[in-house]
This record gives C-alpha cells, structure tokens and sequence, in this order.
C-alpha cells in the first residue's frame, strides 16, 4: 500500500545520497556472507518479529472494524510466521535478504491484504484521550524551571518518558496491558546518565547559544509521546522563534501516530485563543511524511515534506523505529538529532548499552 503520489528522497541527506545513505543501521550481513544461507543476526531478527506475533494477533481479533476478525487473526498469525520461516530457510525469499524495514513491510503487507489497517486504532485513541489530560500540567511542570538548561533537560526526559509506550515491542506491550504507563514516574525512572549515546552537554550549549530557523522533527508513537513528550519540546522550540515542522507518518503502523490523527490533536489541545498553552501555533506546520511502517528510509518521503524540508537547518529523528533502528548513522546538511529509548535487548547490544537506555545523538554542521 503505497503512498498517493510519488516519494522522494529527503533534500537534507548528505550527498551523493548512495554513497553516504542506507536506511538501516544495524547490518543483518556483509557481502562475504552465503546469500543462501541465513547469518546469526539475520535469525536472531527473524526470532524478534516471530516473537511479536501474539501480541500482533491478540490486536487483530479485537479490531471491530473487520468483520470475522478472529479468523483473519489467526490467518495473520500462520502467514506471517511461515514468511518468517521461509526466510530462515532462504534469506532471499520474500524480496530478502531481510532487514527491519522488510520484516516490517511483510508484516503490515499480511495485516492489509487480511482488511486490517489500523489494529492499534482504539488503543490509541484510548491514550491520546488519557495523554490531552496530562498536556496542561507537563507544560506548566517544564515552564516553571526557570534555568534554562535545566529546563531544556526536563523537556528531553519528557521525549524518553514518553517513548516508552510503544507497543510494538513485545515486553512493553504486555507491561502496558498490566497497567499502563505512568508518565511522571517514568520521567524520574529513566536509566542514570551518562545514556549510551549521550551529547545532551554538548546540545545544551548549542541550545543556549542558537536558536534554528526551522526544525523538521520526525515524530513517532501516539498517547504520551507525541503529546507529553514531542509537543511540549516544538513548543519551547516555537517559543524561541523556530518554525516547526511535524511529520507524522501517512498510513497506520503499529502505535505511531499518523497525519490526520496529530491535526486531530493539535486541535484539541489549542486553547480559546487558538495557542498552544499561551505559544502561538502560526509557525507549527503537520506535514504527512508519505511514510506506512514504524522505521523510515529517507529516500522515500513525500513531496509535500521534501518541500517543506528543503530550507530547514534542524532535524530531528524520534523513537527507536526511525532514529535508531534506522537512520542512526544518517549524515544530513544541517544539524541533526536522533533521539529514542532502546526497547530490544538486541538494539541494546549492537550499541553496547543497556535495555531501556537512552540515545540521544547530536551533530552539528559548522556554517561555512
């Protein structure tokens, strides 16, 4: 299910884009690897997604939209899983070899063709409505810090806090279902500094130093993380005179939020006087990045935000799927930001960090 008009690459990526870009940033194979034969990392990816599965299915039954749900459920379920068996078996079935955007893409091509769009649909609109309460509070939280360091810190362990609802990680799916997710706490709880990835000293000065015309900001789940953990962030970034940019992706994935449900909020949480908390909105811009999975390779993003893109000097990459996963290494023209908590233990030993650790990837371009 592709996107309406044709994708583009991202005008930011640093060029030329095919010497210096690849999407994915944990490599699966090297070319001395048998390409008939799977590697050790190739398996234990395919064993993650199979893992998944479950909690995938419990989703689809449930979904009221599709009717004779739990039949096509378990249809999901054994197509999926033989996919992932023939990729065991030959790491070239299946448009392979596999790496974490196609074990995506398989998985969402078998949940679409089977009438599911959007299984995580009332979950997050259940979290949304729970994370609108909230938005108030955490705002005037971060706003009475009066040092702005402090505050700048405050407002990324909002990001991380809010990152950890993410459903499409097996042990956090069933932690939520036991008893959701509370926000504050996890802002106190997050692992101690220094994180895996940690340049947050070195943005901190930036920070106080500069503030950026426009900043694209890649946004990630629905509920606490879009709106307790990004928003308050564009927000200040508003506040400081950035024009900001936030692209959702087009289709449904997992919990992520997309582009018509993050104009939905927007509008829900503007106060009488069309603001968000007092900061006006005239420089906020949702742009749908043309994006269907939870990870994103940029050189498939929509017109509308190549446009949109083309003069910013700031971009940021949020959440594990598309700041870490993939797009880690990711050289651009302008700053950048890669910014996510590590939700798989496998995620946590390529980067030699722990479970639940935190990235926060700074790099500055020097103007010329």
């Amino acid at each position: 299910m592709e996107s309406a008009s044709e994708l583009v690459e991202f005008p930011l990526l640093q060029t030329p884009i095919e010497a210096n870009y690849r999407a994915c940033t944990i490599p699966y194979r090297f070319p001395s690897d048998n390409p008939r034969k799977p590697t050790p990392t190739e398996i234990s990816w395919i064993n993650l997604f199979f893992n998944s599965i479950p909690s995938f299915k419990k989703r689809a039954e449930s979904d009221p939209s599709v009717s004779d749900a739990s039949t096509k459920a378990e249809k999901f379920a054994q197509r999926y899983a033989d996919i992932l068996e023939d990729l065991k078996k030959d790491p070239e079935s299946h448009g392979g070899p596999p790496d974490c955007i196609l074990l995506c893409r398989l998985r969402e091509q078998v949940l679409r063709e089977l009438g599911f769009t959007d299984i995580f649909k009332k979950v997050k609109d259940e979290e949304n409505a729970k994370a609108i309460t909230l938005f108030g509070d955490v705002v005037r939280l971060n706003d009475a810090i009066e040092d702005e360091g402090k505050r700048l810190e405050n407002l990324v362990r909002g990001i991380f806090a809010g990152n950890i609802f993410d459903l499409g990680s097996a042990q956090l799916a069933e932690v939520f279902s036991k008893d959701g997710m509370s926000f504050l706490a996890s802002c106190q709880n997050l692992v101690p500094r220094p994180w895996v990835i940690d340049d947050l000293d070195k943005f901190k000065v930036k920070w106080s130093k500069k503030s950026w015309k426009k900043v694209i900001i890649f946004v990630d789940n629905s509920g606490a993380d879009i709106i307790l953990g990004i928003l308050p962030f564009a927000r200040e970034l508003l506040r400081r005179g950035s024009q900001v940019v936030l692209a959702a992706n087009e289709l449904p994935s997992i919990n992520d939020v997309t582009y018509p449900e993050l104009v939905e909020i927007i509008s829900k949480l503007k106060d009488e006087d069309g603001n968000l908390m007092g900061v006006s909105i005239s420089n906020l811009l949702i742009a749908n990045s043309g994006n269907d999975l939870p990870v994103i390779d940029l050189t498939r993003v929509s017109q509308e935000l190549a446009y949109l893109a083309s003069d910013a000097d700031f971009v940021i990459l949020e959440g594990m799927g598309r700041g870490i996963e993939t797009n880690l290494y990711a050289q651009f023209k302008c700053d950048s930001l890669k910014i996510g908590m590590v939700k798989h233990p496998e995620v946590a030993q390529f980067l030699g960090g722990r479970l639940y650790d935190c990235v926060f990837k700074y790099n500055e371009v020097s103007s010329l």
